[in-house]
């Protein structure tokens, strides 16, 4: 059908994302993931594993078993961090519902409360709008 001209194969166009380049200091930008999962395989509650990774070198710094990805845990977690490294410029996170106000908030002008604490710290919040994007911190899930 081909060479007879009844049929054109197409071809997929991949959809190209836009690399960003890593950050060039240690510290500026944390990526900062929940993975849940069940981490003890049966010999154990199912829970979270919170996992904050260096941007620029990719350094997993600060892993924590949690029962939920709950603000509470995040907040716990967070603290003990900005505790051992000291306070980072930026948190690179998803839309969770601990990091984002996703229902009824198209502007996203509605803050949770773990952006206003980080508001608070004068350390922004980015939301990566695809997993790719958070790629250091989901591939240390997956190998985790």
């Amino acid at each position: 059908m081909i060479s007879k001209g009844l049929w054109t194969s197409r071809k997929r166009k991949t959809k190209h994302r836009k690399w960003r380049e890593r950050k060039k200091i240690f510290g500026t930008l944390i990526q900062l993931d929940g993975s849940p999962h069940d981490w003890f395989e049966g010999r154990g509650p199912q829970c979270t594993l919170l996992v904050f990774i260096d941007d620029a070198t990719s350094k997993i710094l600060w892993l924590e078993f949690v029962e939920s990805e709950s603000f509470k845990a995040v907040a716990s977690a967070t603290k003990k961090y900005i505790e051992k490294y000291g306070r980072p410029w930026s948190f690179y996170v998803d839309f969770g519902s601990v990091f984002s106000v996703n229902l009824n908030n198209p502007e996203r002008d509605k803050k949770t409360q773990f952006e206003r604490i980080m508001k608070e710290l004068l350390i922004d919040v980015s939301h990566a709008t695809s997993p790719q994007a958070k790629g250091r911190v989901e591939r240390a899930n997956k190998t985790l």
